[in-house]
């Protein structure tokens, strides 16, 4: 039961996502909006990816954390500590 209840807001983001695509794409296609019609693909896909990992309480990396671990050396360079 437990797993049923982790479930439901994941089943809950992906059937919104799927009324935003039948609102939206039919209105792109329509018009011949492609380059919009790929770049509203490609957000609402990683935009319903995270939230679907985040429903299921799956840990996602911060992206702060890249961007320190990438500077982090360029920092002790210029100001020469940690």
């Amino acid at each position: 039961m437990k797993g049923m209840m982790i479930m439901l807001p994941a089943l809950f983001i992906l059937l919104f996502a799927v009324i935003i695509c039948i609102i939206e794409v039919p209105r792109l296609r329509e018009n011949q909006r492609h380059k919009e019609l790929y770049v509203f693909s490609f957000l609402l896909f990683i935009g319903v990816g995270l939230s679907v990992l985040t429903a299921l309480q799956i840990k996602i990396p911060n992206p702060l954390d890249i961007i320190a671990f990438i500077y982090r050396p360029v920092s002790i360079l210029i100001y020469g500590k940690d």
